[in-house]
């Protein structure tokens, strides 16, 4: 049985898009015409279909919200300059999403569901990828744990989902980050690594006390020295040192293993930038910023892509960088917009043609 037997289809009968300018729309605010929802029940997956996008009915007892099991992925979708509809790396997000569900006793979710019926919704709701440059549209796969009863224990029955935003720049300007001495995000041995939604509820303190000091957010560290560097908030980080990019280790299982990640690992090097992936303490940074090689800073993941830092703050010790003068970090960006937007080859088979 194929996948477009199994995904039923009900249309809207009068798209949203009627009263809505997709350009500059802000991340996360507006979504398409339609959601795609699948059921897991018995064993097994069911009752897939794609629908109008419209409320949840729910439970108060419902497993998720009091037990936290929830995951989600970030992908991108983008037009071509010929006005094609591709998505940027889905299958590397697919087999993340599947890690986290088995990092959180959830089912896995087959490539039917997942990648058919991610296309299936896009090509329907293909009119809300904005034609337009440092534009995209957000895809929002998720799966929460639906039981209706309390009880400290993996549910029997979930709901997944997919859901679509149209969004234009997400970091505009570049970043002012605080790294985090007090609080912590992960550790070794816990869910650091997986994108479950307990990650970004227990981000939001440190968050708002660095935004009290005009910080747009923090750079993590681990839980037990308060030195060694993890990720931004919702991005991993790379440091270009006397030529050389540094980025934290996935080792520890700490840090969300980032398909913008990879992809700027795998340009970098083609570039003929030296990458290591290992441990970086602040201390080192600080070393290497007063001795004048610590070039540039940025994050990479898929709301951001390349976000630009232009200060990062640790105790009193205030590096601030001159982001105009940068040229990997903005080549990064100008290499991944180009790629995505189909104006230059992709030879890495990053684009999946809609």
């Amino acid at each position: 049985m194929t996948a477009a037997q199994v995904i039923n289809i009900t249309k809207v009968e009068t798209s949203k898009l009627n009263d809505l300018s997709l350009e500059n729309i802000p991340f996360g605010r507006y979504f398409s015409d339609h959601m795609l929802e699948a059921d897991y029940e018995n064993g097994e997956w069911k009752n897939v279909e794609i629908k109008p996008y419209q409320p949840l009915l729910f439970d108060p007892s419902l497993a998720a919200f009091h037990y936290g099991q929830a995951i989600f992925e970030g992908i991108k979708a983008y037009k071509s300059e010929s006005g094609e509809a591709f998505i940027f790396r889905p299958y590397d997000n697919f087999r993340r999403f599947n890690v986290s569900a088995e990092r959180m006793c959830m089912p896995t979710v087959p490539e039917e569901i997942f990648i058919e019926g991610m296309r299936q919704l896009i090509e329907i709701d293909k009119n809300w990828i904005p034609a337009r440059k440092d534009h995209s549209l957000y895809i929002r796969p998720f799966m929460i744990s639906t039981d209706t009863m309390l009880g400290v224990k993996p549910s029997e029955t979930y709901k997944f989902m997919i859901i679509l935003s149209p969004t234009g720049p997400y970091y505009a300007t570049p970043m002012k980050i605080n790294v985090e001495e007090r609080f912590t995000r992960a550790a070794p041995g816990g869910v650091g690594f997986s994108k479950n939604a307990g990650n970004y509820g227990g981000s939001m303190k440190a968050a708002r006390e660095a935004n009290k000091q005009g910080y747009d957010q923090v750079l993590w560290t681990d839980a037990v020295e308060h030195k060694w560097l993890q990720e931004v908030g919702m991005m991993n980080v790379f440091f270009l040192v006397n030529g050389v990019a540094l980025t934290p280790s996935l080792e520890e299982g700490t840090i969300l293993q980032g398909v913008t990640r990879d992809s700027v690992i795998t340009l970098l090097k083609e570039a003929g930038i030296p990458v290591e992936e290992r441990r970086i303490s602040i201390d080192e940074l600080i070393t290497a910023y007063k001795a004048g090689q610590l070039q540039e800073v940025f994050g990479t993941g898929t709301a951001a892509t390349i976000a630009y830092i232009k200060e990062l703050k640790y105790k009193d010790e205030v590096m601030t960088f001159d982001t105009d003068s940068w040229k990997t970090a903005p080549f990064l960006r100008k290499q991944l917009g180009e790629i995505r937007e189909s104006a230059i080859p992709d030879t890495h088979n990053w684009m999946f043609k809609i």
